[in-house]
């Protein structure tokens, strides 16, 4: 079975043959839950046509998921007992997962939302789970998955991990890894006050091989990029990346009448800031898809829009160039480097820099002039360019000579006028950003269609 794994450099994840994988997530947190196996057909065919490479999943979901049925009329759990999973229920979860796998998506499959853990004042629960029957239910996921190629574990749940939950969390993912060694696993932890990441408590498990942030939905220009750059400092190195952000079509703190909705420049910008901080990935989401929302279900938090309708919302046909581009220039030598930047900008202008062997990325939310120290290429001759996050496209900046720095002008400023400056060696006679050679545009496709 071929596998992913953590990179040589301790950033990134590869194949185990070493080709570099792009982690762009979705969030289809009811997947198993609420739509049938042809609805989630669609969903998963339009998010493999987006560029998407992992969808994020619940095997027990959040909304009443022990007592309301799935499309098929299976609850998951006989009795509420961890110790009895529902065959029926699973079969389902079965197909989904390998549905997937036919379309090259991986599953981050996370394998109990937290209100069965602790209620925290919203989820249904009911509470089920004690170390005991956790370790013995992870065991029991482990080994009915561990033969599946397209799995990424996702312990936790939107909860903390210290307290009396830490306890049962590390169960689970005790349980997990006794029955399968073939997966990599992190762990979901809350939102609020800025966000959380998985660092927090388990930074030193051995099970925790990459770390997760979710920065949460609490308002605009949050700086996701900080809790990024407080996890790629940690020892020992680990990958690490913002598994929740602002979602597309989500409102904004919850309060819409009085502060409105995130819309996909809310999405580009968590997305640009987390990765040129150090992300290896990012994970997208949009509130009506991740609850699946239709006339069946009554709204979570203000959702507005049925989900087939919400598929296609510019953010999530916008995150493909930040795969493109990433996957345009060599990833695994990508660094964060705000020395780069002559000039620090804070709120909704702060600017990232990132590079990498023959290249510098830097990401200008509201576009202006910026003025960046070219040292680092140590090149005779550059080649600038100006990449658009809205459309992929790439406007010649020109030949330039490689000297020590030079002032860059984007094509237009303003708020929500976000643009990606590109600098690369001459010599590396790279392709215009966001576009590889067909040699390596058909390196970077999922493996295709292997067994489960």
């Amino acid at each position: 079975m071929k596998r992913l794994v953590i990179s040589d450099n301790r950033r990134f994840l590869t194949w185990e043959a070493g080709k570099p994988f792009f982690w762009l997530a979705d969030t289809a947190w009811e997947l198993f839950h609420r739509p049938s196996f042809e609805e989630a057909d669609h969903y998963l065919e339009n998010r493999r046509q987006k560029g998407f490479t992992v969808v994020q999943a619940v095997v027990l979901a959040e909304f009443d998921g022990l007592v309301t049925p799935n499309a098929y009329g299976e609850r998951p759990l006989i009795n509420n007992d961890p110790l009895k999973p529902n065959e029926a229920y699973f079969h389902h979860v079965d197909r989904l997962i390998h549905l997937a796998a036919q379309k090259g998506l991986f599953i981050g499959l996370v394998p109990t939302w937290g209100d069965k853990i602790e209620l925290l004042g919203h989820g249904k629960g009911p509470l089920i789970f004690e170390p005991k029957n956790a370790r013995a239910y992870g065991e029991w996921l482990g080994n009915r998955y561990r033969d599946t190629w397209n799995i990424i574990w996702i312990n936790g749940g939107d909860r903390q991990g210290g307290g009396d939950n830490r306890a049962i969390w590390e169960a689970i993912a005790h349980g997990i890894k006794s029955a399968d060694q073939n997966h990599l696993m992190t762990f979901h932890p809350l939102g609020g006050n800025g966000g959380h990441s998985s660092s927090e408590w388990f930074h030193q498990a051995p099970w925790l091989d990459f770390n997760l942030a979710q920065s949460g939905h609490e308002r605009k220009h949050l700086g996701n990029d900080q809790i990024i750059a407080r996890d790629y400092i940690l020892l020992p190195t680990k990958p690490c990346l913002d598994g929740e952000p602002r979602y597309e079509d989500h409102p904004v703190n919850w309060k819409p009448q009085e502060l409105g909705w995130f819309d996909d420049y809310d999405a580009r910008q968590a997305a640009y800031w987390a990765v040129f901080a150090g992300a290896f990935g990012h994970t997208y989401g949009c509130h009506p898809v991740w609850q699946f929302f239709c006339q069946s279900y009554a709204p979570i938090s203000f959702a507005r829009r049925n989900w087939r309708q919400a598929l296609d919302l510019p953010g999530a046909c916008q995150m493909r160039h930040l795969r493109n581009l990433i996957e345009s220039r060599p990833m695994l030598s990508r660094v964060p480097d705000q020395s780069i930047l002559l000039e620090e900008k804070t709120g909704p202008e702060h600017r990232r820099a990132c590079r990498g062997e023959g290249y510098i990325l830097v990401y200008l939310p509201q576009g202006g002039t910026v003025t960046v120290t070219l040292e680092s290429l140590c090149a005779a001759a550059l080649q600038a360019w100006w990449y658009d996050p809205r459309t992929g496209d790439a406007i010649d900046g020109g030949c330039l000579p490689g000297v020590d720095r030079l002032e860059f002008t984007a094509p237009w400023a303003g708020p929500c006028s976000d643009w990606v400056l590109v600098i690369d060696s001459a010599e590396a006679d790279f392709s215009p950003p966001g576009t590889l050679p067909d040699f390596e545009r058909e390196a970077t496709k999922p493996e295709p269609n292997q067994q489960s």
